[in-house]
Order: C-alpha cells, then sequence, then structure tokens
C-alpha cells in the first residue's frame, strides 16, 4: 500500500514536471516557424528576406547560430549570438534589418 502510493505520488510529480516544461516551450514553438535552408535561399532570392551577411553587424556579437523563420507574419532572423563571453539571443527583421529583440 505504501510502495502504490509512493509511485502515484512519482507519477504525479513526473506528470507535473511534464506539463511544466510542455507549457514553457510551446509558445516558444508557435511564435517561430523556421525555415529550412532552401526556403531560406529562396526568400533572399525573392527579395523577401536580406542576405545575413547584410544584417550581421547588427548582431552585436559574434554570430553562432542562425535561422530564418517565419513570427507573427514576417521573417525574421533568430540569432545565437556571443557577446562578452555570453551567448544571447537576438531578432532581428528579416526585411528591414531592424532590431526586434
Amino acid at each position: 500500500m505504501v510502495r502504490q502510493l509512493h509511485i502515484r505520488k512519482t507519477s504525479r510529480r513526473a506528470a507535473l514536471v511534464l506539463a511544466t516544461v510542455l507549457a514553457l516551450l510551446a509558445p516558444a514553438m508557435a511564435q517561430a516557424q523556421c525555415l529550412s535552408q532552401s526556403q531560406a535561399r529562396q526568400a533572399v532570392q525573392a527579395g523577401e528576406a536580406r542576405p545575413l551577411g547584410s544584417i550581421a553587424g547588427r548582431a552585436g556579437g559574434e554570430i553562432v547560430r542562425a535561422e530564418l523563420c517565419r513570427q507573427g507574419g514576417q521573417l525574421v532572423y533568430i540569432l545565437s549570438v556571443l557577446d562578452g563571453g555570453r551567448v544571447k539571443e537576438r531578432v532581428i527583421d528579416a526585411r528591414s534589418g531592424q532590431v526586434l529583440r
């Protein structure tokens, strides 16, 4: 009986942790839908997005990862940038080059 109670508590904790993780990840996944490399290349060729090299100077550090994504109806670059020894995320409008965050 005590063992069954312990298993139930453990299962509830695991379910709670899983639900919390999913709740935290869901908004991030819903916000941005990233393009494949070929889709990104097509978007740049079609003039829907600037080439990454033309906006790299606005990143505020060394770009260690870059993705072109659709977010809120627009194309954005989501960048992981090494800045002062720390990796930070930057979001840049892919058409205008404006830093969004």
